[in-house]
């Protein structure tokens, strides 16, 4: 079964529809590609999802372990390269102040957290930086 539909809108612009929820997310070219820059690039979409992947599995993590997460924040950074045009580095920091974990807690959510697939898909092929606060 299908999981999106993503139909050209000319322009270097494409609008994604997930099938199941008919949500949309419009994608735009960035400024140092031809682009407009007016929305997520790709290739944002794949340094943004890494994020959001880890806070998933972290959620799952702590909502099977009876952990409370309530708070998580990322700020992403995705490095290009050339030759061919491609994703170089993500850098992932992510504050996960105001969860009130020990130690031990921290470092197993964050473990749960490096282990989701989206960053088990980039390893090897994309550097990762994570950094957290």
């Amino acid at each position: 079964m299908a999981t999106a539909r993503v139909s050209y809108l000319g322009n270097l612009r494409t609008s994604c529809e997930h099938l199941a929820s008919g949500t949309k997310i419009l994608t735009d070219a960035p400024v140092d590609n031809q682009g407009k820059g007016e929305a997520f690039s790709p290739t944002d979409l794949v340094a943004t999802s890494l994020a959001s992947c880890m806070m998933t599995i972290m959620g799952i993590y702590c909502q099977t372990h009876e952990i409370t997460f309530e708070s998580c924040e990322a700020t992403i950074e995705k490095h290009m390269a050339s030759s061919p045009r491609r994703i170089e580095k993500i850098v992932v920091n992510m504050d996960l102040n105001g969860n009130n974990w020990d130690e031990l807690t921290r470092k197993k959510v964050i473990m749960a957290g490096r282990a989701c697939p989206v960053a088990i898909t980039l390893e090897g092929n994309v550097e990762l930086e994570f950094n957290y606060i």
